[in-house]
């Protein structure tokens, strides 16, 4: 076993300094993404000519006469090409009709339409100073491993530090995958920010080797994929807000509310996918991941059998992650077999991240159990 001194000083201030350096960065980009989002476009395709609103107008009108009848237009859209729209007649006589499909070049986020080249812009910086945070971020975690010669998330600082990169990669990498999610770039760079300054204040451990029970393969394995686990229950977990704030927007829009944050005024949310992609994404989410948090409590208790002789021993942590395991369960079954969806199942979905979130910052920091060894 390594002692507790062996560790290399100066490669522990790199990683600090590489992490504040990133905070810094990521800072910056948060600045452009709020840009993206204040002179973003207003999310209403262009239509070219009069004759073609016209044409809409009287598409749409005609459309009324049968509540709930859905009516595709096809029109021009603003920087060339053409954009599908989808209509749905809302109600009865005297009603408004509203759009409540998008056209296929908006789903991108605030300012992607190509309206704003200023928003635009100001999201392609943003993208990119994200990609620079990311790449000093890791290298603070890298080093911070390299300076004790192991995986560097023995204690709640080193969890922090690499929760907050999987989001960000995530981030990065469904992007690079052609995915449009732009809209993302906000509240990823924010949460990043919020759990790295947590980390830096409340959480900070200095660099140190950590007691003979963590010695172990399972380190790698347990706390890697309970690392993803966290970071994609956190992305389901912005989809499911996004979805609730859409869903409303929606609603006040079909009953000719203008005014106030979700009133049709509201060019943000207008700007924002339908609230149907929302709640697809935090179900597809949640359901790819289950299996692998499934996987994160079985890898546990075989750990906690190696280190302390029992597979179980209901210490807190081991207590909330089966409440939270019973959580995400209860959700998806409910989506599953009762058919829920819209805001019963975000609410359930709300709740479980709830669990997990106590169960990370709560449990590690308030209960005393077998897993205040890690330190904070």
């Amino acid at each position: 076993m390594q002692l507790a001194s062996a560790v290399d000083p100066q490669l522990a201030d790199l990683s600090n300094k590489l992490i504040y350096s990133a905070m810094v960065v990521y800072t910056l980009a948060m600045f452009a993404h709020m840009i993206e989002w204040t002179f973003g476009s207003k999310g209403a395709v262009a239509v070219r000519s009069k004759e073609q609103a016209g044409s809409l107008a009287e598409t749409v009108a005609a459309a009324a006469k049968k509540p709930g009848k859905k009516v595709t237009v096809t029109v021009a859209a603003a920087g060339g090409g053409t954009t599908t729209l989808t209509r749905t007649a809302i109600a009865g006589e005297g009603a408004t009709v509203v759009t409540s499909g998008r056209g296929a070049d908006e789903e991108d986020g605030p300012g992607a339409a190509g309206t704003s080249s200023r928003a635009d812009l100001a999201g392609r910086i943003a993208v990119s100073l994200t990609v620079l945070a990311l790449l000093l971020h890791g290298g603070g975690i890298v080093a911070r491993g390299l300076s004790v010669s192991r995986w560097p998330w023995g204690n709640m600082y080193e969890f922090s530090c690499a929760f907050a990169f999987a989001m960000a990669a995530a981030y990065l990498v469904l992007l690079a995958a052609k995915k449009k999610v732009r809209w993302l770039g906000l509240p990823v760079v924010l949460a990043v920010l919020l759990t790295l300054g947590i980390a830096t204040t409340v959480l900070y451990t200095d660099s140190e080797q950590l007691v003979p029970a963590l010695h172990s393969p399972w380190l790698a394995i347990h706390v890697s994929t309970a690392i993803f686990c966290g970071g994609a229950f956190y992305a389901a977990f912005i989809a499911t807000l996004l979805y609730l704030g859409k869903e409303s927007f929606e609603k006040r829009a079909a009953a000719g509310l203008t005014t106030g944050p979700l009133g049709t005024s509201a060019s943000i949310w207008r700007r924002l996918p339908a609230a149907s992609t929302f709640d697809k994404l935090s179900y597809r989410i949640n359901a790819l991941v289950f299996p692998l948090w499934t996987f994160t409590i079985i890898a546990g208790a075989i750990w906690a059998e190696a280190a302390w002789g029992k597979y179980w021993e209901w210490d807190p942590k081991e207590t909330w992650s089966f409440i939270t395991w019973v959580a995400y369960a209860s959700y998806l079954h409910a989506r599953a077999t009762a058919g829920w969806k819209g805001r019963k199942a975000a609410y359930l979905a709300l709740a479980a991240f709830a669990c997990w979130l106590f169960n990370y910052y709560g449990v590690n920091i308030f209960v005393t159990g077998k897993h205040s060894y890690a330190g904070i």
